[in-house]
């Protein structure tokens, strides 16, 4: 039976607009006057007082729905609001508009709906606007995704989604991915034929078969092997499948929800989740906030959770709990989030039973915060195999690596924006020195011929402020350059190394101003033994291969990058230009990289 929307005759023409809204949202209307009994009508869901809120009749009325739990509305000037029964939840000033209300009240019953199908507690932001997405998502048929920590009741929202759907009336399977193993995985979701493998003594069914025209919930989806997840994007994109070992291609209808605790575009980078899986399953998605993040419904939980657990245990009235234990339930980090405290209150229920729970039936560890500290996630090795077979570097450190490399600022960007700045100094007549992170100052240009201070400085052999390639610092009191203009700074350093930023006519490793390099057919002196840079990491004492990266315990983040620096040096060669776009680094980055280690080719 529809629920039933009570509409009062006080404003008529009003009444009738909001018999019609609420009749096309598909609820039964009632024109109910100030006489009538609220108690008297089955199934109220909610109540509009189109006028008179503030009479006799309307608090006992507003009193009625209150206990039968049914929302009450009420159209009433701002001036007068304050003589409303205290059970009215929501106001419209006059003139109201019909297509507004019967909006927020549709919302408003099936969110009282949602919450007596599920179980779902909560009235703070967070939680309002989870219920909110849940109203807005469950009458279409799009795949939607459920993120959040492990016990904040994803379940509960897939289920919610189902008993607001239009499928409500079909079946709700939910599998938990993480429960089955590699080789039952597969059989269970799309079932096998017999004599498809031993043990398959019969022809079965499986749950995307028998949720056709339904909903099914994949839980952990996580952990879903990939080749099983090559199938199951077949069936969300096509609704077909095989099963195991048979021919037959089997249609099917039904609206897949997935849910995880883990974050899928980790494991997309590391390559534990397919790519196109992971965007075929985003299309909603819905993110729970952890219970330390909604506190303010922790005493709405604990009350539920205590008339749930007396009534299911036998317990009879409980006097409910006492203030200190329940700012000791406010203080509790809950990393096990709403599951941890729904089985903790049950605990002290069946533990305290008659009488009020007491700070002292608390447990120690929560009492004392030592069980309050969250659960720190640690990721899996990886399935990622080489072509050796050997198993390759775990996802979580290809992500630092990944992540590393993004994070780096790449200085020839840096330098670009910095002369960018100075040019449009110089077109006002000042040349910009170091900046003040350098200890430069800038002076008047009076001669056309004003050059940025880098330019200037190299041509005279020497790099200012944070130049790449220099081997000693030297101080200086002044750089001086013959014409007008001067540039003044507190320091800089001498260039005895080669240039690592040569010009458009210049090879890597000349010196600023000499000649190019003769033919290769041309003798040439023996190049001196390299210096080992006294800040660069020592070499490991049994570094791995080249064509891969491993961890060993002790390693630290240099050593890492070494690594994996000179691991793409080699895949490419030595060619610095592709290994600087492979690391997602400037290229003058990677010269000075591989001074830094001491990498050479071919070691």
């Amino acid at each position: 039976m529809a629920d039933t929307v009570l509409v009062t005759t006080h404003d008529l023409p009003l009444a009738g607009k909001l018999r019609d809204g609420f009749r096309h949202a598909g609820y039964r209307v009632e024109l109910f006057t100030s006489s009538e009994i609220v108690t008297a009508v089955d199934d109220p869901a909610l109540l509009v007082f189109t006028g008179g809120a503030d009479t006799p009749a309307a608090h006992r009325q507003t009193k009625q729905a209150a206990q039968l739990g049914a929302p009450v509305f009420a159209v009433v000037d701002p001036d007068t609001a304050g003589n409303l029964p205290p059970a009215v939840t929501t106001t419209f000033p006059p003139p109201p508009d019909a297509e507004e209300i019967v909006l927020v009240g549709t919302r408003l019953i099936q969110r009282t709906r949602l919450r007596a199908a599920t179980g779902i507690v909560g009235e703070t932001d967070a939680m309002l606007q989870v219920m909110e997405r849940i109203v807005q998502i469950a009458p279409v048929d799009a795949t939607v995704l459920i993120t959040g920590e492990s016990g904040t009741g994803k379940e509960l929202v897939a289920r919610g989604i189902h008993a607001l759907s239009r499928r409500r009336h079909k079946a709700f399977i939910p599998v938990n991915v993480a429960a089955l193993s590699e080789t039952l995985l597969e059989s269970e979701l799309f079932g096998h034929e017999k004599g498809a493998f031993t043990g398959a003594i019969d022809t079965r069914k499986g749950l995307f078969e028998l949720a056709s025209g339904g909903t099914i919930f994949l839980d952990e989806i996580g952990e879903m092997p990939p080749q099983t997840q090559t199938k199951l994007l077949r069936v969300l994109e096509q609704q077909e499948f095989h099963r195991v070992g048979g021919q037959k291609l089997i249609k099917v209808n039904v609206r897949p929800l997935a849910a995880t605790n883990q974050h899928l575009e980790h494991l997309v980078v590391s390559g534990d989740f397919r790519k196109d899986l992971y965007y075929r399953l985003n299309v909603l998605t819905i993110a729970l906030p952890p219970l330390r993040h909604r506190r303010d419904d922790i005493p709405r939980l604990v009350d539920s959770f205590i008339r749930d657990a007396s009534k299911r245990h036998d317990r009879g009235p409980f006097r409910g709990i006492s203030d200190k234990a329940m700012r000791i339930l406010m203080r509790h980090r809950w990393p096990g989030n709403v599951r941890e405290l729904r089985n903790l209150i049950e605990s002290m229920v069946v533990l305290a039973p008659g009488r009020q729970i007491r700070a002292e039936d608390i447990p120690e560890d929560v009492r004392s915060g030592e069980g309050s500290l969250a659960m720190v996630p640690v990721a899996r090795p990886g399935r990622q195999r080489g072509d050796d077979g050997v198993q390759s570097l775990r996802p979580q450190l290809e992500f630092i690596f990944r992540t590393m490399m993004d994070m780096k600022v790449d200085i020839e960007d840096l330098r670009r924006e910095f002369e960018d700045f100075q040019a449009e100094e110089e077109r006002g007549g000042v040349l910009i020195g170091a900046g003040e992170g350098l200890g430069g100052r800038a002076v008047e240009a009076g001669g056309e011929d004003v050059r940025p201070r880098a330019e200037i400085v190299v041509e005279r052999g020497v790099g200012v402020g944070d130049a790449e390639g220099v081997e000693e610092a030297v101080a200086l009191e002044e750089v001086e350059e013959e014409g007008d203009a001067i540039v003044e700074t507190d320091f800089a350093y001498e260039a005895t190394g080669p240039d690592p930023y040569p010009g458009p006519d210049e090879e890597p490793g000349m010196e600023a101003g000499s000649d190019p390099p003769p033919d290769d057919d041309a003798p040439s002196e023996p190049s001196p033994e390299p210096q080992a840079d006294p800040d660069s990491v020592p070499a490991m004492e049994h570094p791995p291969p080249r064509d891969a990266v491993a961890y060993r315990p002790g390693m630290t983040l240099e050593d890492m990058e070494r690594d994996v620096i000179g691991t793409v040096l080699d895949s490419v060669d030595w060619n610095r230009r592709q290994a600087a776009e492979l690391l997602g680094i400037g290229e003058r980055t990677l010269y000075r990289k591989v001074r830094k280690y001491g990498l050479e080719e071919g070691a």
